[in-house]
């Protein structure tokens, strides 16, 4: 080849090069301006060779924290028409950098703060940090966001510009009223994996990280006291059946008429609980190790069947928590909570998962609520006897399935005749499935109470049974739902389970017997 051939083939070769970077540069600048520019001093996080990457998704702002003015359009005393902003420069002062979209562990200035899941000291352990403000971005260890489901309506208060990204939460006066303290399962980290034992205790023991090291800790355990209040129980205690002691049960004060005044009608009862509510928080390798997989294949699960939501599932292996969004679950406790790591006194069980339509509307085509108020009426007893009882309500609606789901196996049921033979094949038909609870995780609530052993419980659930069991707790006795206390549409689920081979102390079920079970058709209701 002569030299001009040669010559003009290499700036053939630089002018298609040329073209190639300007169509980059222009696929760059598009992106640019939908996602935003970022400031002149942002620096890329690079990758392993310390070369920057060619993605401007992994471009970070080291001080990317908002201007006083620009936050000053986030306060939640302003709105965005006071300052005139428009959307575009609300999400410029909000996020003046890039979008991140994903990490890796070599990057240039990542570095996780250390967390030892299962160590016996929180100062060993190390808080869960997920939060991806700037003091806190580069030293994540944790995946996922604080509040589960709710995290989603932070995000829509942030882009309304009625929160702050950066407020800073005052706890000083919310530690817990009643004392949860550690047990010895804390540091086992086979025995807690599903939320962060040390969630109630955030703001006290890891101060120093949060004051002086700036970083965003927040708790995701929260104890508190109240009464409630339910007319199934009113009913009860009127009836004599329920001892107002005024320690547990206490008499509700006089109601009021219209005009205002004082009412000679029955008040009923109210009962004296400590409670808490407990945000999830997975620890993977536990979590898969429950399960019985890989915690490869839990990994990719969790990216793959959430719409790919979180990359970091698989780009950071070395991130061994998340917080996964879904709904948390509420203790629940009558008597004594110390007396649920006393193993000298008696202890009454009731695990409840969450069913909107019963126990809140009280649907009666199932026994949930009737079994939720029994088991608390039994819970208090147990407590007025000296023992202590306890309600754990875990957010797993519909069998995990959800509402919607359940709600459209309602209508197969009715509409192909409700039997108990077909009672469970109705939600394998819709769900693939009967039931997504998967109790595995369940137990980790117990321990973290410290109990050691179960006197009663109310329940027909064989898989919470061998669940608890199983973790190292032995139940002494359990007990189900009294025959008189079953809503007649719900004799479907109650035979159901019986036959598939769900506790009772009644009577047993054959296959046979099911088809004999029938609940109401719609047609009874219209009138």
């Amino acid at each position: 080849m002569s030299s001009d051939a040669l010559l003009t083939q290499i700036l053939a070769q630089l002018s298609a090069l040329q073209v190639s970077q300007q169509t980059l540069q222009a696929k760059l600048d598009a992106f640019t301006t939908l996602v935003g520019s970022p400031p002149s001093h942002a620096t890329p996080i690079t990758g392993h060779n310390d070369s920057p990457t060619l993605t401007p998704s992994l471009l970070l702002s080291p001080s990317s924290s908002l201007s006083k003015v620009q936050l000053a359009s986030t306060s939640p005393a302003s709105t965005p028409s006071d300052h005139n902003l428009t959307d575009r420069e609300r999400e410029k002062a909000l996020y003046p950098g890039r979008v991140l979209l994903t990490t890796h562990p070599d990057q240039h200035g990542i570095k996780p703060f250390p967390l030892q899941w299962g160590a016996p000291d929180p100062s060993l352990r190390g808080p869960v940090i997920c939060s991806r403000l700037p003091s806190s971005v580069k030293q994540r260890n944790a995946l996922g966001a604080h509040s589960g489901s709710y995290s989603i309506y932070r995000a829509l208060a942030i882009a309304m510009g009625t929160l702050n990204p950066t407020h800073k939460p005052d706890y000083s006066m919310t530690e817990p009223p009643v004392p949860i303290p550690p047990q010895p399962a804390w540091s086992d980290p086979h025995k807690i994996v599903s939320f962060d034992p040390w969630g109630h205790l955030v703001p006290q023991v890891f101060r120093k990280e949060v004051d002086e090291l700036g970083l965003d800790v927040r708790p995701s355990i929260a104890v508190t006291k109240a009464h409630i209040k339910l007319s199934e129980i009113d009913e009860t205690a009127r009836k004599g059946e329920l001892e107002v002691d005024g320690k547990i049960v206490l008499a509700t004060r006089p109601l009021k008429n219209v005009d205002g005044t004082e009412s000679d009608a029955y008040s009923g009862v109210e009962i004296t609980t400590s409670k808490a509510a407990v945000e999830p928080v997975w620890y993977l390798p536990g979590i898969a190790e429950r399960f019985g997989i890989s915690e490869s294949l839990l990994r990719r699960a969790l990216f793959e069947d959430t719409g790919g939501m979180y990359p970091e599932l698989i780009t950071r292996p070395d991130i061994k928590v998340f917080l996964p969004p879904i709904g948390n679950l509420t203790v629940y406790i009558f008597g004594n909570p110390a007396f649920l790591y006393d193993e000298s006194k008696e202890l009454t069980l009731r695990v409840h998962d969450e069913c909107n339509g019963s126990d809140v509307f009280g649907s009666d085509i199932c026994t949930c609520k009737p079994y939720l108020v029994y088991a608390i009426e039994e819970c208090i007893r147990c407590a007025q006897r000296g023992g202590v009882g306890l309600v754990v309500y875990f957010r797993k609606e519909g069998r995990a399935l959800g509402e919607v789901t359940k709600y459209l196996v309602y209508n197969l049921r009715k509409r192909g005749g409700d039997s108990a033979d077909k009672y469970f094949k109705s939600t394998e038909l819709i769900a693939g499935v009967k039931d997504m609870r998967f109790q595995a995780l369940m137990p980790d609530v117990l321990h973290w109470l410290g109990i050691k052993k179960i006197d009663n419980m109310v329940s027909m659930s064989d898989m919470k049974y061998n669940a608890i069991v199983q973790s190292g707790i032995p139940i002494l006795k359990r007990y189900d739902l009294p025959e008189h206390l079953i809503p007649p549409d719900s004799r479907v689920e109650i035979d159901a389970k019986i036959a598939a081979g769900y506790f009772t102390s009644g009577k047993s079920i054959t296959e046979q017997d099911l088809v004999k079970t029938v609940g109401r058709t719609w047609e009874e209701t219209e009138h």
